[in-house]
């Protein structure tokens, strides 16, 4: 695939739930081989968005299109690896038997299978924890698993979904470490965060508030243009926030 061509391309995107407009006129594209970071407060609306981009949900306006297919199109899932914001988990089984589930799903079959299981857990650092049920993990090992099988079939694009809430610092570094690798080998990758410094660590940002896109650059072009000091500062300049 060229890398001119967006990997996510949303136009004029909006989402009602009944009278409630939770998305309006939404446009923007995701790059091949990038970090976009969705970035805004909880209830902004990113994680409706994300459902729309990755056709968990349907548009109620204006289109999107992944590697130039309109979605939804439940084809499209085994080129997609997402990690949603609530952990999606059988809990009464073993981190093993979630993975081969997953794996099975994603048609992962033999000696690949094993070994993306195995490759998978040692970037969350569970190694040592692989059989164990996940009702007995906590709140941080349930994301780290999550993302484990949002990584196993190798997808061209990877969305999560607030991916290192409760994960402590060290192994968050070291995650990123491990996305930025990805991009490396040519993962696109889309994520929403509240967090301003793993927003700095994106190539290019779009700010959300209140269910409209505000601004999209890099973090540093954002920060120029707001004529700010920091990200934050520019976020609250952007969605009008100064007095």
């Amino acid at each position: 695939m060229s890398r001119n061509i967006s990997v996510i391309q949303a136009t004029h995107v909006s989402k009602r739930f009944g009278k409630k407009t939770v998305l309006e006129d939404i446009s923007l594209e995701v790059r091949p081989a990038e970090t976009f970071g969705l970035l805004g407060p909880s209830g902004s609306g990113k994680t409706t968005l994300v459902k729309l981009l990755t056709g968990i949900d349907t548009v109620s306006g204006g289109e999107v299109r992944v590697f130039g297919t309109v979605m939804p199109k439940l084809g499209m899932m085994r080129s997609i690896g997402y990690m949603a914001q609530s952990d999606a988990l059988y809990n009464e089984l073993s981190a093993w038997e979630n993975l081969q589930f997953f794996a099975a799903l994603y048609g992962l079959k033999g000696a690949r299978r094993k070994m993306r299981i195995q490759e998978v857990m040692e970037i969350v650092d569970l190694s040592g924890h692989l059989h164990k049920r996940v009702d007995q993990y906590s709140g941080g090992m349930k994301r780290r698993l999550s993302l484990a099988i949002a990584l196993l079939h190798e997808p061209p694009l990877l969305v999560l979904d607030e991916p290192t809430v409760g994960i402590d610092p060290l192994l968050r570094q070291s995650i990123w470490g491990e996305l930025k690798a990805l991009n490396e080998k040519g993962t696109t990758i889309l994520m929403t965060t509240h967090v301003m410094d793993e927003a700095e660590k994106c190539d290019r940002l779009g700010m959300i508030r209140g269910g409209s896109l505000l601004a999209v650059d890099t973090p540093e072009a954002l920060i120029a243009q707001a004529g700010k000091r920091s990200l934050e500062e520019s976020f609250i300049h952007y969605g009008g926030g100064e007095s």
